[in-house]
């Protein structure tokens, strides 16, 4: 194909955007590729056009979302008046709600916010605490301040982080009950905007170097080395981005997978091990309630350790990583793994922002309950890792029993979440006592179950198939949450992008594929940088709620690209195996030279198209299995001609973005279960304990089954999309219920906090209340739940790392784990239950103990604390 036929054709087209061998167009923007090492864009967010002055904003007592119902906002339109705006008194809880003006916000406008918070100090100063309007208290002990939370900047809606903005905290500086806040709105330093130009000034020749016909995948490929290059701290651990300081234990590890582990090796291994504690165990350096074991996607870190031995072949490397992941595992399996389902337990892997991916009504412990694709994908191949690693050890027990381990992974998946009707996995198992499936899409564990082979051929095809692709790329979940701004919800992130193009490169969908190539040219040619995220909606880097350039995981898929797809490279334990996929769209003689594979250096030339090898010498000769065995050493030359064959399947599911209805609130009332009517909703899906019950256009239910119920309701568009399942509510008799008070069962009870239900609580931690052990009567054999209602004010919900964990048993058989998450920094009143253990009890006395020991151990290390109530044992079957 001639250069001057390139120019002028598309390599890709749709209704939003175009690229071509030397530009990508996207309404009126514009990136010219100008040479291999020179692009310029001249790009505009729309977030920058026209800011709306009708703005919609709610309170947050303690950083909470906890003043009205999801989707129910303060509205107010902003008048400029002296200069500046102010809204009226609002009274906490009571919704302000102006008309639209449809006026645009004028440059660095001043808005003052104000709140009537004299209802709120009342019920402080008469009762001790306020009560919510989903009936929560809040201790007036554990009040730390109100703030507000938004869509238009500086405001946010990040609840969990809204405590770290000064300008978002409402004062009350003279005492009358109101509090106040003033900000900048439209500050035009606040304006997001990217370079318009770039131009290659590092140099990258260290790198294997690629060329092709292509102008811009060879520019965007020298873009994201020179990005790499950049993306090394001082002290040679890997950046995770240009605003995200430091190593992250699950973005360095994709990273590494995608291609850091050949590029880069020795700065991998020296990151890998950054995130590893004394106890030579993997970090969980980040996750919802205290990290782990709310968040158990760690052992990402396994695979990226044995990608970077296959990369170098370091055999001290490989017993070390052995060592590590061995320990990590056998914790794992004693914390999270669920004897019942076969599968994993905690948070989603990567999607670690609770709303962004979970209902709102689940707390810390519902997380850690729910069983996640992408998360139990990542143990699968953990455990296939550990297997393959001790085989090479030659530990053959070690090896057997880790790939037993991923078989139970890979069955459970399979079994419990893989939907028929959809063509793909559902997104998580989640509920309390009885589990359900959410059938939302979840983009990284689609492509990973087909990455490490957990989905069998003919389901491969079908996810490639069937899963949901919108305008501008695949979304981290489809369909999105309503009320949530983009972030992991309606977005698209490069990164999982590439892992979504191998998955679909693997099952030989050559239009997934092409789609997938444009969807991560498109924003690196217009931003000029390898951005983390932007919007699903409208393509732009802006709108969501935070984003960084430089962005590690998103470089690395960028490179891999080259490395992975079109020349297919894949490394074995000992060996480099070549599977190369070119889309007929990029055919052409293509060059990737200055390859380095432990002891050699391979250059490389490839011609065609296709999937599949015509002919593949190396040095002059027919290498007829692809291979280059890894004790290759010296320069040698590779030429690779492809069959000019398409792939044969090529059905993908492009659909408009779309967004489900709000989870519905639901109340029971003696045998009645109501809720409150979802605008939109044609009708309510009733479950319980966790299969489907009934349907009904009404907005009640009349329960007629005595026995234990767990109840959920889910409601129903138009077109059939089912919301997130409301709060389980749970209708049981007296009678199935026991408490006891912790408090009778240690040596010391504690009353100097609020909100206990008995004569005090006991404080459990590594050193006083090691073992708790509460004897029981049962008056009747049956399947029992066992929790605990706990406190534990050693951090906010999202971050930090003092998840208290313990194990449970009964008449000394180990029955489970009990997690007790953070639940607010300094908020020692605020009362939740734990995750809860089934277990089946006969008739008579039994010994319930709560210990501690040292596989409970959370990413602390020295804190490991929790405020016990009471424990119950409730009758469930």
């Amino acid at each position: 194909m001639t250069m001057h036929i390139l120019a002028q054709t598309p390599l890709y087209q749709s209704k939003e955007f175009s690229v071509y061998h030397d530009k990508v167009i996207q309404d009126k923007n514009e990136a010219k590729i100008l040479s291999q090492v020179h692009i310029v864009s001249n790009y505009q967010s729309p977030a920058n056009m026209f800011q709306s002055a009708d703005i919609s904003f709610k309170f947050a007592i303690n950083g909470k979302d906890n003043e009205m119902l999801s989707g129910q906002d303060h509205h107010f339109s902003v008048k400029i008046e002296n200069g500046k705006s102010i809204t009226p008194i609002i009274k906490f809880g009571e919704q302000l709600k102006e008309a639209a003006s449809g006026e645009y916000l004028q440059p660095n406008t001043s808005l003052t916010i104000r709140l009537d918070m004299r209802e709120v100090q009342k019920q402080f100063n008469e009762k001790g605490y306020f009560t919510t309007f989903k009936g929560d208290k809040i201790y007036k002990e554990d009040f730390k301040g109100v703030f507000v939370a938004g869509g238009t900047a500086p405001m946010f809606w990040d609840f969990d982080n809204l405590v770290n903005r000064h300008e978002l905290r409402l004062t009350d500086e003279d005492g009358d009950g109101i509090f106040e806040t003033t900000m900048i709105l439209n500050k035009q330093s606040d304006q997001k905007q990217t370079d318009a130009e770039w131009k290659m000034v590092k140099d990258a020749t260290a790198f294997p170097q690629y060329k092709s016909p292509y102008l811009i995948a060879d520019a965007l490929y020298n873009m994201s080395l020179e990005e790499m290059i950049k993306a090394v701290e001082p002290d040679s651990t890997f950046r995770t981005g240009k605003e995200w300081a430091g190593v992250w234990t699950r973005d360095i590890s994709y990273s590494i997978i995608l291609s850091m582990a050949h590029l880069q090796p020795e700065v991998a291994k020296k990151s890998l091990l950054r995130k590893v504690n004394k106890k030579k165990r993997i970090i969980q350096d980040t996750g919802t309630g205290g990290a782990y074991p709310a968040s158990t996607d760690r052992m990402i870190w396994a695979v990226a350790a044995y990608e970077v031995y296959k990369a170098t072949g370091d055999k001290d490397w490989l017993q070390l990583a052995y060592t590590i992941i061995k320990n990590s595992i056998e914790d794992d399996m004693h914390n999270v793994y669920d004897a019942e389902t076969g599968m994993v337990k905690g948070e989603s892997s990567f999607l670690d922002w609770r709303e962004q991916t979970y209902p709102k009504w689940m707390q810390p412990a519902d997380i850690f309950e729910s069983e996640c694709l992408g998360t139990n994908a990542v143990h699968y191949q953990a455990n296939i890792v550990l297997s393959e690693m001790a085989k090479l050890l030659k530990h053959p027990d070690v090896a057997t029993k880790h790939a037993l381990a991923a078989k139970k992974i890979k069955d459970g998946i399979n079994k419990y979440l893989w939907l028929p009707d959809k063509g793909y996995y559902g997104q998580f198992l989640y509920g309390r006592n009885f589990k359900m499936v959410s059938p939302r899409s979840e983009a990284l564990g689609e492509a990973l179950c087909i990455v490490f082979g957990i989905a069998d051929d003919k389901k491969a095809k079908q996810i490639i198939a069937s899963t949901p692709l919108t305008a501008f790329g695949i979304n981290c979940i489809y369909p999105n949450i309503p009320n949530i701004p983009p972030y992991h919800n309606n977005a698209v992130w490069p990164f999982v992008q590439t892992y979504w193009l191998w998955a679909a490169a693997k099952v030989g969908n050559e239009a997934a594929v092409n789609e997938s190539f444009f969807d991560i040219y498109r924003p690196a040619a217009l931003f000029l940088t390898n951005k983390e995220n932007f919007v699903a909606e409208n393509g732009d880097f802006a709108g969501t709620v935070i984003n960084s350039s430089n962005m590690l995981w998103s470089l690395s898929g960028n490179i891999s690209l080259v490395h992975k797809v079109l020349f297919g490279i894949k490394f074995q334990s000992e060996s480099l195996l070549f599977q190369p996929y070119v889309p007929k769209v990029f055919d052409g003689k293509r060059s990737l030279t200055n390859f380095k594979y432990r002891n050699a250096i391979l250059n490389i030339e490839m011609e065609g198209y296709g999937n599949g090898i015509k002919s593949f010498l190396v040095d002059g000769k027919e290498n007829v299995k692809h291979v280059i065995p890894g004790n290759l050493k010296g320069a040698h030359s590779i030429k690779i001609i492809l069959n000019n064959q398409q792939g044969t399947g090529n059905k993908i599911n492009k659909v408009t973005n779309y967004f489900t209805l709000p989870a519905p609130n639901i109340a029971l009332n003696g045998n009645e279960l109501s809720w409150g009517a979802i605008a939109g909703a044609k009708k309510y899906n009733i479950s319980k304990n966790g299969k489907w019950l009934s349907q009904t256009g009404d907005t009640k239910f009349s329960i007629t089954d005595k026995n234990y119920g767990e109840y959920t309701v889910t409601a129903v568009d138009e077109n059939g999309v089912e919301s997130f399942a409301g709060e389980p509510v749970v209708s049981v008799s007296n009678a199935a219920v026991q408490t006891y008070d912790a408090e009778k069962y240690a040596t010391k009870a504690i009353h100097n906090y609020k909100g206990f239900t008995g004569d005090g609580f006991i404080e459990i931690n590594t050193s006083e209340n090691r073992t708790v052990t509460i004897p029981v009567n049962i008056a009747e054999d049956g399947v029992y739940v066992i929790d605990f209602r706990y406190a534990n004010g050693n951090g906010p919900t999202n971050t930090e790392n003092k998840c208290a964990i313990r194990t449970l048993s009964v008449n000394g058989q180990q029955k489970g784990t009990l997690v007790f998450p953070q639940r607010g920094k300094g908020e020692w009143s605020n009362w939740g239950y734990s995750n809860a253990v089934k277990v089946f009890l006969k008739k008579g006395d039994h010994k319930v103990i709560l210990f501690f020991e040292d596989a409970n151990d959370n990413m602390n290390g020295d804190i490991n604390q929790a405020m016990l109530d009471n424990m119950r044992v409730i009758k469930i079957n």
